[in-house]
């Protein structure tokens, strides 16, 4: 049997804490037999939570008590530094010591990527790590790059995010030659920002990339790249464009297949088959959103992640381990250094 891979999962973190990351973890190790999860929290709340789960395999999950839970708006460089025993700080350095593969946490975003860099640090040449989601496509799923973690990205960032999704797109997705490109306001190369106009040539010239030129957001749903390359800022409206649209979207068909007899009886005729197209537009059905070029592996799940997601995202840590990403990632960086910060 494969080694098993070793998950702390931020118990206190998010909205629906501890209810849904428990829930997760349980039906994560229900599921797979090469996880052991380490939930940090409030121990008393925690066992309740777990008390309503009889048949898990109960040595699978340890829990690890923390007296203390970081808001969501606290400030992440203070709350990393003053709350040291908070179920972010413990499960971050339970990384750093590899006592743990991996941590996913669905709590403040900003206190995981600070407490990410500063506490469990980046891989040897890696300038900026970015936060990279798979979102959902009509080709199955791209890499979204960066989408939360650097705002005032330079040039030579985003090159190091194209050779990170292109590794990752490779060895976890499966796709030979990911096909990487630029967001932009248009196709041609003389367009975009002065950011996108000085990254564009740099991208061309990677021998060790596949660059297909710019991307327009309205084609990035289409699937007509596997890496999405930006800058946070952009990348972050992507993302929450894209959830708002979908959940929109949702509430127009539902509605439209409540109008009146005919349209009822219609939607139970459909409702299988929409059941399943919908299913595949789900980002929560891909994991969290992990923090490239860290020594080691930090996940984060939406603020509002239910069970199934949490264990996507533990699921996908499982993978992260087994194909060594984050060394395929720093022998990468190492080996051709972008430009100086």
């Amino acid at each position: 049997m494969a080694e098993s891979v070793r998950v702390v999962v931020d118990a206190m973190g998010g909205d629906n804490a501890p209810v849904e990351p428990v829930k997760g973890a349980v039906e994560a190790v229900t599921k797979r037999q090469d996880i052991q999860v380490i939930l940090t929290g409030q121990q008393d709340i925690i066992e309740k939570e777990l008390e309503k789960y009889p048949n898990y395999p109960k040595e699978r999950i340890q829990v690890v008590h923390t007296s203390e839970v970081i808001e969501t708006a606290e400030p992440p460089v203070v709350a990393i530094r003053k709350k040291k025993d908070s179920s972010i700080v413990v499960g971050l350095n339970m990384v750093k010591r590899q006592e743990a593969d991996a941590f996913v946490s669905s709590g403040s975003t900003g206190a995981v990527l600070v407490g990410g860099q500063v506490l469990v640090g980046r891989s040897k040449g890696v300038q900026r790590p970015p936060l990279a989601p798979l979102i959902p496509t009509t080709e199955g799923v791209s890499l979204l790059i960066d989408c939360g973690a650097n705002v005032d990205a330079r040039p030579s960032h985003l090159v190091q995010f194209a050779k990170m999704g292109s590794i990752y797109m490779e060895h976890v997705v499966g796709i030979k030659k990911p096909r990487v490109a630029i967001v932009n306001n248009g196709a041609e190369e003389e367009k975009g920002n002065a950011l996108v106009k000085e990254t564009f040539p740099l991208l061309k010239a990677c021998g060790d990339i596949n660059f297909i030129g710019s991307i327009e957001a309205r084609d990035i749903p289409m699937g007509y790249a596997d890496v999405i390359v930006c800058e946070a800022f952009v990348g972050n409206v992507i993302l929450k464009l894209y959830e708002g649209v979908g959940a929109a979207m949702m509430k127009k068909i539902k509605a439209g297949m409540m109008t009146d007899f005919r349209s009822k009886m219609g939607a139970l005729l459909v409702k299988p088959a929409l059941k399943a197209t919908l299913k595949t537009f789900d980002a929560s059905e891909h994991g969290g959103a992990p923090l490239l070029g860290l020594k080691g592996l930090v996940v984060k799940t939406h603020g509002s992640a239910k069970a199934g997601e949490v264990r996507n995202a533990i699921f996908q840590c499982v993978q992260f381990k087994q194909q060594k990403i984050n060394e395929k990632i720093a022998e990468r960086i190492h080996e051709a250094p972008a430009d100086a910060e």
